[in-house]
């Protein structure tokens, strides 16, 4: 088997293609850095997606959440990128993880979830707190499906509060971000060769 790993790239975002998203970019600059890991990369803008609101694998006709499903099941390691609004994840990120749920009466020839031996990061953007808050909030859930967490899994950036400059604005990426990115990527794809050469059992 090729040591090759697979990321998929979620981006939440409230604003369809072609407009420039900050989380759009976060993700794209977790994703560079991972390919520095030959782990070859794909992203996705939810929203420009029919997601039908449903904790079901498929909701039925016009839902395009089933095709975004098998792209996650075949990636080795999903981002989660969202913008903060109102101190929250985007409702786009909420559905994503609805749908998720789905994944915990999903299971292998071995009884365990589907999602085992998969790793799980987030990417957080936004001019207001919350980033903590969300990155928390979506590690619990995306562990309760199956995910696994590595060290220092999150990466964000935080504007000036009440501020008007977005992540895309800036002249360059910040340091603390640049380095945490970096660190996140190698942590992931470290933990996700682990996970593909030494799976957790089944449980008995």
């Amino acid at each position: 088997m090729s040591d090759s790993l697979r990321a998929l790239a979620l981006v939440c975002s409230l604003k369809p293609s072609p407009a420039k998203s900050s989380s759009q970019l976060l993700a794209q600059q977790v994703l560079d850095e991972l390919a520095t890991h030959d782990v070859a990369g794909e992203i996705v803008r939810v929203v420009d997606h029919d997601v039908k609101p449903s904790v079901e694998t498929d909701a039925g006709d016009g839902d395009e959440w089933p095709d975004l499903r098998e792209r996650v099941l075949k990636a080795d390691i999903l981002i989660i990128a969202t913008p903060t609004w109102m101190g929250h994840m985007s409702s786009i990120a909420q559905r994503v993880l609805e749908r998720l749920d789905a994944e915990l009466s999903e299971q292998d020839e071995q009884g365990r979830p589907h999602l085992f031996d998969k790793v799980a990061v987030a990417a957080v953007v936004g001019n207001e707190d919350g980033a903590h808050k969300i990155i928390a909030d979506l590690f619990q859930a995306l562990n309760d499906v199956g995910y696994t967490v590595p060290a220092q899994g999150g990466t964000y950036w935080n504007g000036e509060a009440m501020g008007s400059v977005d992540y895309q604005d800036l002249d360059s990426t910040p340091e603390a971000v640049a380095s945490t990115t970096k660190t996140l990527a190698f942590n992931a794809a470290h933990l996700a060769r682990l996970l593909r050469a030494n799976q957790y059992p089944a449980s008995s």
